[in-house]
């Protein structure tokens, strides 16, 4: 077991009758021992004070004549790893899976923690199964989320002390399932709508729920998949209030102990068919940023986005829409942990994104907002020939915009498929299910290790 260190405090909890008291004990390079405290509706909970990251101790719990043990505990960070199917996707089924596994022996301070599957039409305060208790990963990691034990495993090399990792997802589901009542209102999806997608608020009651309790670091999640054809419009709206609906909740079931804005990082979905026209990707994609393209931004603060539309897999037996290459997308996660949850100064974890643009009568000029690696690409921007005031959108006239040149922050693209140029009202990057080959997008940072984000934008009168 990995509980939460310093400087917050990990809370503890269980179970006894009523009127009993428990007293709990912890023993190891440090030992501290609470005040009594009263079982009340069956319930007893405890909030030690902070312990520095380490161990290993022993937690004891005393109530009346029994006394438990929890043995081998380790302070850390802890995440919860939460989605659907790719967060699901194990560690048995990612690319060089068997080199993976045999260092798992290596990091015993990592644990993990796998909720059983389960829903339930009202919030229940425990899980109803568990999966996977607390282990070690040895000889425990093949069945594990594989982007979940990567980034705790990233996130130990570098933070040098233990990490725990909790999985709790389903594959197959979409946002809504994950999402309290509370959130869904905000976005008018509270009804009692059943569909084949699921249910609302089933999941968030019976696997996200019974942890509020628990003291953590910050979540990350991989999922957005089943929301393409299911309140896709909707989802710039859902994703964002699920975020800040947890963030309200963990905070307070810890009793003020996880942080109000806790770090929250998320995978950009990847791609699903080659070829396709269909606009569901890109655009729910672009709405897991709400609508901005980026992350963290003004509505989704503290939060940090691995873009994934790079790491397409053609020949993966477990479906397209199942990369195996997860490593990078943990590696990216892990970027944004540290930059935007531990603070880490100098770490890129943003692609390149547009800053200004200009449009003339030969081309459409791009500044980025950092250096940029650009491969040439006759179809990879399009731009929108509406001409009218109105806003550029999917049933727009969209044409390709070829990269004519480019400089160390600017990318120059073709207007002429636009005629007259001045007709030129929209440009978007990437908008595609499939955009590009395994790490062949054509604009990357300038290292070439993080891909530019898609986006759409609308140039006003003034851009031309």
């Amino acid at each position: 077991m990995v509980l939460q260190k310093s400087p917050e405090r990990a809370v503890l909890w269980g179970y006894g009758p009523d009127g009993a008291q428990v007293t709990v004990s912890l023993s190891g390079p440090f030992t501290q021992t609470t005040l009594p405290v009263n079982v009340t509706k069956g319930t007893w909970r405890v909030t030690l004070e902070p312990v520095e990251a380490g161990g290993p101790y022993n937690v004891t719990a005393a109530l009346q004549d029994t006394t438990i043990v929890l043995t081998d505990v380790l302070f850390g960070d802890v995440w919860l790893c939460g989605g659907q199917s790719n967060m699901a996707f194990t560690m048995s089924q990612i690319f060089n899976a068997s080199e993976e596994l045999d260092l798992a022996a290596h990091y015993p301070e990592v644990r993990i923690f796998t909720a059983a599957l389960n829903q339930n039409k009202t919030e229940m305060t425990d899980l109803a199964k568990v999966e996977l208790p607390w282990s070690v990963p040895k000889g425990n990691l093949h069945n594990f989320s594989a982007v979940c034990w990567l980034f705790g495993r990233y996130m130990n090399d570098n933070l040098k002390y233990p990490i725990g990792l909790v999985e709790s997802c389903w594959g197959g589901t979409p946002v809504e399932s994950w999402s309290s009542s509370r959130a869904l209102h905000q976005c008018g999806l509270d009804g009692t709508e059943e569909s084949s997608k699921g249910s609302n608020s089933v999941l968030w009651n019976a696997m996200i729920h019974p942890f509020l309790k628990m003291t953590i670091k910050g979540a990350i999640w991989y999922q957005g998949e089943s929301n393409v054809d299911y309140h896709q419009e909707e989802y710039n709206c859902s994703f964002p209030a699920m975020i800040d609906d947890w963030r309200m909740a963990f905070h307070q079931g810890s009793g003020g102990q996880t942080a109000s804005d806790f770090p929250f990082g998320f995978v950009q979905i990847s791609t699903y068919k080659r070829g396709s026209i269909d606009d569901g990707f890109p655009n729910i994609r672009w709405h897991q940023t709400a609508d901005t393209g980026f992350a963290p931004n003004p509505r989704m603060k503290r939060t940090f986005m691995a873009v994934a539309m790079d790491l397409p897999d053609e020949t993966s037996p477990y479906e397209t829409i199942h990369p195996r290459d997860k490593q990078d997308v943990a590696y990216r996660l892990t970027l944004g942990a540290r930059a935007v949850a531990y603070g880490e100064k100098g770490v890129s974890f943003l692609g390149p994104f547009p800053k200004t643009t200009l449009v003339t009568q030969v081309y459409l000029n791009i500044t980025y907002d950092q250096p940029v690696s650009v491969t040439p690409s006759n179809e990879i921007f399009e731009i929108c020939c509406s001409g009218l005031e109105a806003q550029c959108g999917p049933l727009s006239i969209w044409v390709p915009a070829a990269i004519m040149e480019w400089g160390p922050t600017t990318v120059q693209v073709s207007t002429s498929m636009c005629q007259p140029p001045g007709r030129v009202t929209g440009l978007r990057y990437a908008w595609w299910d499939w955009p590009c080959n395994f790490k062949a997008c054509p604009i990357y940072s300038a290292s070439g290790v993080l891909p530019a984000p898609p986006f759409t934008m609308n140039l006003s009168p003034a851009n031309t």
